[in-house]
C-alpha cells in the first residue's frame, strides 16, 4: 500500500495507461479535481465522473488501496503534508477553471497542513488566557491587519474590551498603557516586522500576555510566551493569493470558540441577546405556503 507521503497525483499519472477504460475517467476527474475528492462519497465520485461504483472501487485498488475510504484518507493526509501539492504556479495559458483549481488546491491544502501542526497545548493556554483577560489588543500590519479587525469583532461580540492597532505609533501608545492580565495578539505572515517585535516587546514588559499566529523560527514566535505557528507554502509574490490571512482567520475562529466554550453560559446567552438586537437592521426572510 502506498505511503501517506508518497507522491500520489504522480503515481496516478504513471499508472494512468495501465488502467482500465472506465478506471481512466476516474482518475482522470481526480487528477482534474483534486482538492474536491476529499469532500466527495463514493456515489459522488460515481456520477461526477460517469462510472459505476465498482468502478470506483477497482481505481481504488489498483493504485494498492483496500478501497475508496483508504484512497480519500491517504489523499488528505497528502493533502495536508505535502508541499509540493500546497505550491502552485500560475501560469499566463491557464484558463479559469485552472487557476480556480491551483488557487483552491493550495489555501486547503494549507489549511489541512496548519491543521495538523496546531500546537493543542499552546491552544489551551491562548484560550485560557484570552478568557480571563480584562483587554484583548490585536497587532499588525499591512495584509495582516484586516486579519485583526476580524479578531477584534470575534472578541467584542464576547462581552471583551478588544481593539485593533496596525499603526506603529498607536501600537507602542497601546502597548505600555496594558496590565497584567491584558493579552495582545500579534499576527504577521513573517514574523519578522521590527514595529511589530518592538510592541509587543513593550506590551510583555508591561506585564501583558502576547500570542503570536506567525511562522515558526522567526523572531516573533521566538520572543512571544505563546506562539502558535502558521508555517505555509505559497508564493510570495502573489501577495493578494496568498492563504495565510485565510488560515489566520480560521484560528482566530477556533480561538474565539474556545473562549467561548470557557466562558460558559453567560456568554452564550450574551451572544443571543445580540443576535435578537440585530434582528430589526434585516429585511425579514418572506415565507412561502
Amino acid at each position: 500500500m502506498p505511503t501517506p507521503n508518497h507522491d500520489l497525483f504522480k503515481t496516478i499519472a504513471q499508472s494512468h495507461s495501465q488502467l482500465r477504460k472506465s478506471e481512466r475517467k476516474v482518475a482522470d476527474y481526480v487528477l482534474e479535481h483534486r482538492a474536491k475528492i476529499v469532500q466527495m462519497r463514493i456515489v459522488d465520485l460515481a456520477a461526477a465522473a460517469s462510472v459505476s461504483e465498482p468502478t470506483v472501487v477497482r481505481f481504488c485498488r489498483a493504485l494498492d488501496f483496500d478501497g475508496f475510504q483508504d484512497f480519500k484518507l491517504n489523499l488528505a493526509q497528502f493533502v495536508g503534508t505535502n508541499t509540493s501539492y500546497q505550491q502552485f504556479h500560475l501560469d499566463s495559458r491557464d484558463s479559469v477553471e485552472q487557476f480556480k483549481e491551483k488557487i483552491f488546491d493550495s489555501t486547503m491544502g494549507n489549511l489541512m497542513r496548519v491543521k495538523s501542526d496546531l500546537d493543542a497545548a499552546n491552544l489551551e493556554k491562548a484560550i485560557v488566557a484570552l478568557a480571563q483577560s480584562k483587554r484583548v489588543d490585536c497587532y499588525g500590519f499591512g495584509a495582516s491587519a484586516p486579519i485583526c479587525s476580524d479578531a477584534q469583532h470575534k472578541f467584542f461580540r464576547l462581552n471583551i474590551s478588544a481593539a485593533a492597532y496596525s499603526d506603529p505609533h498607536l501600537q507602542t501608545m497601546a502597548a505600555v498603557t496594558l496590565q497584567p492580565g491584558d493579552v495582545v495578539i500579534a499576527i504577521s505572515q513573517t514574523g519578522r516586522t521590527k514595529d511589530l517585535l518592538h510592541s509587543t516587546q513593550l506590551a510583555m514588559d508591561a506585564g501583558a500576555t502576547v500570542i503570536a499566529l506567525c511562522p515558526s523560527d522567526t523572531p516573533l514566535a521566538q520572543q512571544v510566551q505563546i506562539p502558535l505557528y502558521i508555517d505555509l507554502d505559497e508564493d510570495k509574490e502573489l501577495n493578494t493569493l496568498m492563504s495565510s490571512r485565510i488560515t489566520q482567520m480560521v484560528v482566530i475562529d477556533v480561538l474565539a470558540v474556545g473562549v467561548t466554550m470557557k466562558l460558559g453560559e453567560e456568554t452564550m446567552t450574551h451572544l443571543k441577546t445580540i443576535k435578537r438586537s440585530l434582528k430589526s437592521l434585516r429585511i425579514p426572510v418572506k415565507r412561502t405556503k
